[in-house]
């Protein structure tokens, strides 16, 4: 089909008239899809221009770690590249087994169920569990794999605003002839960087007969006493009834699981399409994983920088006068304000060696665009002050300060 033939199908008209994109890309200010062509960890390589990178969810620094480089190699030659089938049919591993045992264990869960991805987790996860005549409830800033997954199940979706216990309550009680319910939240959110209010949401989870669970994504390998994440951080593995997360952030890899109690495990098996129809996690990434659970396990020391890097980064930033909301985690966004505004200091980071994300509608309001910055633990002190110091300078240039 040529181009004149593709603008007279109706369908492709939005394709046509979609031009924002293009016109950032003009004037040099598109901000995604940046080729890394090296990466050393805490700094990349992007159009040979070596730069800190200061978005990444590598919390622990562990993509380059021996330990986990090894396993992942070892793996890829025992097992191959892949296992071409879903873990319905031929596409188990031991492996897989093996994985799903050690998070079980470490999270302080029955049992867990690992998926190719963290995104098909929570699509597994909601639309496996929610049916017809149930009722699951969001957070409105929940992530986006979360709502999908709503959107995916055949029950109906009830969203309450950030926090707002007192209006979920009322859905609650508004919705207490519904015969199954489930309260989806993120354990930490990924564009405001706090943390969600657990006591709160099980104290409602159980007077209402509703079950909880968590999106442990950015928790996992941050929170707890040991990294196990937001219920371990408050105390109460045991008042969450499940536990969703992804490998793709501390883990270092790719992929997500759902911990649970067995039955729950065990029926979703049995009822999750993204589980059942999706090709198995790679034996290189299971691998990799396992070695990286274990490497977070023995090695506390990648926590404790991690937190004093977040610590630095944040005091660094108020004090220069930027405003990074309610942060209480390595997430650590920078009001910027207008859009345009954000996509030009983006810029100007981006060629002064710092790589940030840029977060705009519909992820927030307009007026409420910022920069998303996240901490490694093997970052040094000297990266952050140097990452600092060009904030410092072209936020006061563009008036951010």
């Amino acid at each position: 089909m040529d181009t004149q033939e593709l603008q007279q199908v109706a369908l492709f008209e939005k394709c046509r008239q979609f031009t924002k994109a293009r016109e950032l890309q003009a004037i040099g200010l598109y901000p995604y899809f940046n080729p890394i062509s090296e990466s050393e960890d805490t700094v990349v390589v992007i159009d040979g221009q070596k730069r800190i990178m200061l978005g990444s969810n590598n919390y622990l620094g562990l993509t380059h770690h021996p330990k986990v480089l090894e396993s992942a190699s070892r793996a890829l030659n025992r097992y191959g590249s892949g296992c071409t089938g879903s873990r319905f049919l031929n596409g188990t591993l031991d492996l897989h087994e093996q994985l799903e045992a050690a998070l079980a264990e470490f999270l302080g869960k029955e049992s867990c169920l690992i998926f190719s991805t963290g995104y098909s987790a929570n699509l597994g996860l909601i639309a496996g569990l929610i049916g017809r005549g149930e009722v699951v409830y969001l957070d409105k800033l929940d992530h986006a794999s979360i709502v999908d997954g709503a959107k995916l199940s055949y029950g109906e979706t009830e969203r309450f605003n950030h926090g707002d216990l007192v209006t979920l309550e009322r859905r609650l009680e508004r919705n207490a002839s519904r015969r199954g319910s489930m309260i989806v939240v993120d354990g930490v959110y990924s564009m405001e960087g706090n943390i969600a209010d657990v006591p709160g949401l099980s104290r409602l989870a159980r007077k209402h007969g509703v079950a909880l669970a968590l999106d442990d994504a950015h928790a996992l390998g941050v929170l707890g006493p040991n990294g196990e994440g937001t219920a371990a951080h408050f105390g109460m593995t045991d008042d969450v009834d499940i536990i969703a997360g992804t490998f793709s952030k501390s883990l270092a890899s790719i992929g997500g699981f759902v911990a649970a109690s067995e039955n729950v495990i065990h029926y979703l098996r049995h009822h999750s399409r993204p589980l059942i129809f999706t090709a198995s996690l790679p034996p290189s990434n299971t691998a990799g994983v396992i070695a990286a659970l274990q490497v977070l396990q023995d090695e506390p020391e990648r926590r404790e920088s991690l937190w004093a890097n977040t610590l630095h980064l944040q005091e660094g930033f108020r004090s220069l006068g930027f405003d990074i909301g309610p942060s209480q985690t390595p997430i650590v966004p920078v009001s910027i304000g207008a859009l345009e505004k954000t996509f030009v200091m983006w810029r100007r980071l981006f060629d002064a060696g710092v790589f940030t994300n840029p977060v705009g509608p519909p992820a927030v309001p307009p007026s409420q665009c910022r920069l998303r910055t996240s901490l490694m633990a093997t970052h040094t002190f000297d990266q952050i002050d140097f990452a600092l110091e060009q904030f410092a300078r072209i936020g006061r240039d563009l008036e951010v300060i």
